[in-house]
């Protein structure tokens, strides 16, 4: 694993393609994005950062769901609705960080393969 601050950039190791270093779904102590070897392969550390993005898709779900309860809610207190948009703020970062990471780990199209008008 890598981050940012390790003074390797790890676009930059692939020949600026695509991502070949998995991002993983925390930071370092000092909030900078961390990577995964791709020869971590599905090793442990590979295992538990899908448990973690499981669980944060899981979490945007329903903060998701609870905010649209209280945004429908007329008597909805400004407090409320400010916290619920704090979380759901929180949660989309983290939904957003889970897309990243896979979306970089697809295989690059085949231009072959685009589609035509």
């Amino acid at each position: 694993m890598t981050s940012d601050a390790s003074g390797r950039d790890p676009k930059s190791e692939t020949g600026g393609g695509r991502l070949d270093w998995r991002l993983l779904p925390w930071t370092s102590p000092d909030d900078k994005p961390c990577f995964l070897s791709p020869a971590e392969g599905q090793g442990r550390l590979s295992r538990y950062a899908d448990a973690v993005e499981a669980a944060q898709m899981d979490i945007g779900a329903e903060v998701l769901a609870d905010a649209e309860k209280l945004l429908a809610d007329p008597k909805a207190r400004c407090d409320h609705l400010r916290i619920a948009l704090q979380q759901t703020a929180k949660s989309l970062g983290d939904v957003l960080r889970v897309a990243e990471s896979r979306g970089g780990r697809l295989p690059a199209p085949d231009p072959e393969e685009a589609c035509q008008p």
